[in-house]
Parts: C-alpha cells; sequence; structure tokens
C-alpha cells in the first residue's frame, strides 16, 4: 500500500485528506502544514494523524511514497521539485507551476526517476465533463463553432495570484480535455477593483487550429455563482452547468443551423430546439481523481491528467499573462 503526506492543509487540503482517508484509513502517512492554527484545526477531526510544521521533513522519511502538493501556486515547482528529487510521487494541485520552463523540468525529474507526477485539474474526472467529452466524440454537436464559459462568484479573494490564475485553470483544462487540441493563440484583458496589480476580472479568449474560438470569463467580484459552459455545435449546442440539480448536461437542438434558414429574410425567427438531459454517474470526481493518483503509483500507470496535461494549461495561461501585460494584445503560444 502506498504511503501518503498532504502538504498544504489550507482551503483545500482537508479534501484531499478526507478522499485519501475513505481509500484507505492507513493511506494518510502525515500531514504538513505551516499554520499552527490550520494544525491543530485539522487535528480535531484527525486526531490520529502524525502533523510536521516543515515540508522538508516529508522528503526525509522514507517511510512516505508519495506528496501531494496543496499549497500556493509560487511553491508547486519547488516543492515538486524536492519531492521528486526525494524519490517521491507527486501530486500537485493546479496549476502545475507558473512557467513551462517549470512543467519541462518537472516532467523531465519524473520521467527520469521512473516517479508518477500528477495534476489536480478535478473536472477532467468529473462525470458531467466527461460526458460532454462522450457525446463530442460521438459527434453530436457536429462541426464545433465556439464555446463561452463563465466562472463567478463573490468568493475568496487570492492576493499570490489573479483570477485568472485562480480560477480559470479549471474551463482551460476542460476546454483542452473537450476538443483534444491546444490552441495558437490567446488574448486576455483584466482589470482590478480590490487589489492594485491583481486582476479580479478576467476575459480570455483562445483561438484553436481548428477555427474554433473559445471565451473563458473569470471573476471574484460578481453578485452570481456561475459555473456555466456552452458549446454551439452545427448539429446541436450542449449547455454545461456544474450548479444545476435537474440536469448538469443538456442537449439542445440547433434548430436553426441543422435546418438551414433562408438568407433572403430581413429576420431569422428563432426556433425552440429539442432539448435533451443525458444521466450521468453520481460520484465525487474528486474521490476518482485521489484513488486514481494511488493506482498510478502503486500499478505504475501515467495518470489521465499527467505532466504534460498540466504543462498545456500552464503555457496557456503564461501566454495569457503576457497580453494582459500587452493589454490584451493577442499572443501566439510558442510550441
Amino acid at each position: 500500500m502506498a504511503r501518503l503526506a498532504v502538504i498544504g492543509a489550507g482551503y483545500w487540503g482537508p479534501n484531499l485528506i478526507r478522499n485519501f482517508l475513505k481509500i484507505n484509513p492507513e493511506l494518510v502517512h502525515a500531514v504538513c502544514e505551516r499554520s499552527d492554527a490550520r494544525r491543530a484545526f485539522i487535528a480535531k477531526t484527525y486526531p490520529e494523524l502524525r502533523f510536521l510544521k516543515d515540508y522538508s521533513d516529508i522528503l526525509k522519511d522514507n517511510d512516505i511514497d508519495g506528496v501531494a502538493i496543496v499549497v500556493q501556486p509560487a511553491f508547486h515547482y519547488e516543492m515538486a521539485r524536492d519531492a521528486l528529487l526525494s524519490g517521491k510521487h507527486v501530486f500537485v494541485e493546479k496549476p502545475l507551476a507558473t512557467t513551462d520552463d517549470e512543467c519541462r523540468e518537472l516532467i523531465r525529474l519524473a520521467e527520469e526517476r521512473g516517479l508518477t507526477l500528477m495534476v489536480g485539474h478535478v473536472f477532467e474526472y468529473n462525470a458531467a465533463v466527461r460526458k460532454v467529452k462522450e457525446l463530442i466524440n460521438e459527434g453530436v454537436l457536429g462541426d464545433i463553432y465556439y464555446l463561452h464559459s463563465e466562472r463567478t462568484d463573490l468568493g475568496t479573494v487570492k492576493a499570490d495570484v489573479n483570477a485568472m490564475w485562480n480560477i480559470a485553470p479549471h474551463d482551460i483544462s476542460i476546454m483542452l480535455y473537450w476538443l483534444g487540441q491546444e490552441p495558437r493563440c490567446v488574448s486576455a484583458r483584466g482589470y482590478s477593483y480590490l487589489q492594485k496589480g491583481v486582476e479580479d476580472v478576467v476575459y480570455m479568449a483562445m483561438e484553436f487550429p481548428s477555427g474554433i474560438n473559445a471565451e473563458i470569463y473569470v471573476s471574484w467580484l460578481s453578485p452570481k455563482r456561475i459555473r456555466s459552459t456552452t458549446i454551439v455545435g452545427s448539429k446541436n449546442m450542449i449547455i454545461y452547468d456544474e450548479l444545476r440539480t435537474d440536469g448538469k448536461v443538456k442537449v439542445i437542438r440547433n434548430e436553426l443551423c441543422a435546418d438551414g434558414f433562408d438568407q433572403k429574410k430581413d429576420k431569422y425567427v428563432k426556433k425552440k430546439g429539442e432539448t435533451i438531459t443525458p444521466e450521468l454517474e453520481d460520484y465525487e470526481p474528486l474521490h476518482l481523481e485521489c484513488k486514481h493518483f494511488v493506482e498510478c503509483i502503486e500499478k505504475g500507470l501515467r495518470p489521465l491528467t499527467d505532466g504534460e496535461n498540466g504543462r498545456r494549461v500552464v503555457k496557456v495561461l503564461e501566454t495569457a499573462q503576457e497580453s494582459l501585460k500587452r493589454g490584451g494584445e493577442t499572443v501566439a503560444i510558442a510550441s
């Protein structure tokens, strides 16, 4: 049985601890957290766990096979690199790192040492997201025209990263997973209202080699909590809404394109297309993700969200950050 340590027990870390322990009560060998208050808080729920303050103690422990890193993005590369150099398998919460070069180095270290490197793109383990991928692969949408996603909330505001680096990795990873291709260029415009130099509202646009366009809108500063993506195709359209309880995926017939229309008319009459709500499996995506990490360690499998998967998303983010600096200029993504 693999023995794991979780580094970081702030907002998201406890969710990984819970799911790893659900897989096996003896799976989590230690928890590392700098904050005395957070260690005490987690210890109330899991008094049986061993708690450490310095992550270097984790790296020296030969009884620990792998680590899950759940800290601020600025520390992802350093901690993941040190863990790989110490012979540990590594799970890193999104984003994998903050630059393409850092990602490449982590991938190289993992491959040279035969270690698992996995990134926490949890939505690629989501039943609704996987159903949309299945529908796309089956050709249900026909030719895909464009995608538009919104991820907004009056939520947690970060000081170390902007809203794009904080929450857009979800939407980028989902779109790249669905389309099976990487964008050729990206543009981004951002606005800082709460903290100078830290964009809490960002509009992104990606252009793909196939001609597909994708827009992503993220905001920490919105009265509406939205987790929705629309995909428009020549035959059908899909609305994926993670917050809906009456069907997170809805397939809507594109009457306008599928049936054609008379270009001679001055006005087009909107037709209400047929809507289908596919059945979805019922499971917690994070549990599936955690279970997959353990299986990859124990069976030597390559993670579905491996280092290259993480690098693709970071490349988009790094290029979008450059676009932000240039005032929204479209920037080509390096190969």
